[in-house]
């Protein structure tokens, strides 16, 4: 029985409420692609030591139109995506990267080195102590590694 109207409640609408969660949580609103945008122009922006106002010039539009961009208050056009990217001197679809494609990118880099992707056929059958255990061993590797390339930077300066 519902708490608020006393009516009985239906088996099935709690798997159909997960389900419509479910979707809206997958599918990007428009406010999260705005921000997505607006992360990736001040990150490119920063990146290339350009200030809004350069920016700004660039694309032959107000300062404070590429800072509501950057704030998320103004989603901008497919037109003004391409100026910005022209502007930025980056390929558009850099402006509209979502996560996902960060993360398979990641991935596909990590990969990409003979050793890592033979361990990665292994982690799934890893009890969480061991995986836990190879994580650490390898974390403290890699510390050694980057040491010893600058201690060996140092030496041969």
């Amino acid at each position: 029985m519902c708490r608020r109207c006393h009516k009985a409640l239906d088996a099935e609408e709690p798997a159909a409420a997960i389900t419509v969660i479910a979707a809206s949580v997958t599918q990007p609103s428009n406010e999260d692609a705005g921000l997505r945008v607006a992360g990736q122009v001040k990150e490119i922006r920063k990146a290339r030591h350009l200030s809004q106002r350069q920016l700004a010039s660039r694309m032959q539009v107000p300062r404070t139109y590429i800072s509501k961009i950057e704030n998320g208050k103004a989603i901008p056009t497919l037109g003004s995506l391409e100026r910005l990217a022209a502007a930025l001197e980056v390929d558009i679809s850099q402006l509209v990267r979502d996560g996902r494609s960060e993360r398979d990118e990641e991935i596909a880099e990590i990969l990409a080195d003979p050793f890592l992707a033979e361990l990665a056929l292994y982690l799934p059958r890893l009890e969480g102590l061991q995986r836990s255990l190879l994580l650490n061993h390898a974390r403290d590797r890699a510390r050694e590694a980057a040491r010893d390339g600058a201690m060996g930077k140092r030496r041969s300066a």
